[in-house]
């Protein structure tokens, strides 16, 4: 029997039902609850953030971010190319305008340079960016430091699209809690779930107070539905967090098991000099979410990246490119883009996801191992 073996599939610990019980048992099957507020608490607690809000999906989290910074119609955005469309979509809905920049090889996130080149320009054309958006890439730290001391230079405020990175560090301290906002995922895929669900963080009370406000349809404070400003169905369901509250008791595991799913793979591939793997930063750790692989095509004989692909789909087994640069995206292709070296196309042509998820079995690792170095 061959069973299909998945890039990242769901993985309960066994604790989720007796919150999901708990819930059913004290009827708090509508949208906020007990499970919502703990839920809440538990991020916290893991990350280091002050506040947190439980909410449909990271998009949702990312969307309020914005509308909290005041990114309004014709404003910019500054935000990797090297991204999922998530993180892009919500400034769009804004009618603002994303100014996409190349990433760096030593982390594969938004390259400092021409972050620094961007900002400088965009304000010499009068169009100060509202917001510096910054993504940890595949749950690898970008350079924190240097992109802080930048925004603060400028005086331009960070979301840091943490959606990837749930449990990965920087210099001791967990991503998504350095700028004016983290976001998180809880997707299906992601490396905990609540089903579909994401979170909004910050150490300032009154942002994450006034996020809860708008995202659940901005009501006043009345007895009778009154609405001063335009809200949104962005909050998480009382039974998805019940199932974020038992994921939240694994996630360190999960971190440790994706982490060693990577060192598999990197030993099983040392004697393959043409693949390498996502890089990590001194004095970070990464949760290795997804472990990537580039193909040197120079060393590899006539192997690529889709040679790898297609290879692994003959045997059931999933793995995907890495992302496709949002600016050769059709949907994204006139916005303003800033890559002198084209980082993020090379990554993106040479580059491949493996299966990673935690509940990969060794029968597993072992077969994909054994279909990849076949190739060579």
């Amino acid at each position: 029997m061959n069973n299909k073996i998945y890039l990242s599939s769901p993985h309960m610990g066994g604790g989720e039902l007796k919150y999901i019980h708990q819930a059913f048992e004290e009827n708090w099957i509508a949208p906020l609850g007990p499970n919502v507020d703990n839920f809440e608490k538990d991020i916290c607690q893991y990350t280091g953030a002050s506040h947190a809000a439980a909410l449909s999906s990271g998009t949702a989290a990312i969307h309020l971010a914005l509308i909290l910074l005041g990114v309004q119609a014709g404003d910019e955005v500054i935000c990797p190319t090297f991204t999922f469309s998530a993180t892009v979509n919500p400034i769009v809905y804004q009618g603002a305008v994303p100014v996409f920049i190349d990433s760096g090889y030593s982390t594969w996130n938004i390259c400092v340079k021409e972050t620094q080149r961007a900002i400088e320009d965009r304000i010499r054309k009068g169009k100060k960016p509202k917001a510096l958006m910054i993504v940890h890439l595949y749950g690898q730290s970008a350079k924190m430091d240097e992109l802080m001391e930048l925004a603060t230079h400028y005086d331009i405020p960070v979301i840091e699209d943490a959606a990837e990175a749930l449990g990965a560090q920087y210099k001791g301290k967990m991503l998504g809690t350095f700028g004016k906002f983290g976001i998180l995922s809880f997707n299906g895929n992601k490396i905990i779930t609540t089903s579909g669900g994401g979170a909004l963080l910050s150490h300032e009370e009154d942002l994450i107070k006034k996020a809860r406000f708008l995202a659940t349809q901005a009501r006043d404070n009345a007895p009778h539905y009154q609405h001063s400003q335009i809200g949104y169905n962005y909050r998480l369901s009382n039974i998805a967090a019940g199932i974020g509250r038992g994921q939240m008791e694994v996630i360190a595991e999960r971190v440790k098991q994706r982490r060693a799913h990577f060192e598999f793979y990197k030993t099983a591939f040392a004697g393959i000099p043409a693949i390498s793997f996502s890089p990590e930063l001194e004095n970070t750790l990464g949760n290795r979410w997804l472990t990537c692989i580039v193909v040197d095509e120079k060393q590899s004989g006539g192997v690529t990246r889709e040679t790898i692909r297609l290879a692994l789909e003959k045997q059931n087994i999933e793995a995907r490119p890495l992302w496709k640069p949002m600016h050769l995206q059709p949907i994204f292709a006139n916005y303003p883009y800033y890559g002198s070296r084209q980082v993020a196309e090379d990554l993106f042509t040479r580059g491949l996801c493996l299966p990673s998820g935690s509940n990969l079995s060794t029968e597993d690792l072992a077969k994909i191992a054994t279909s990849i170095k076949h190739l060579f």
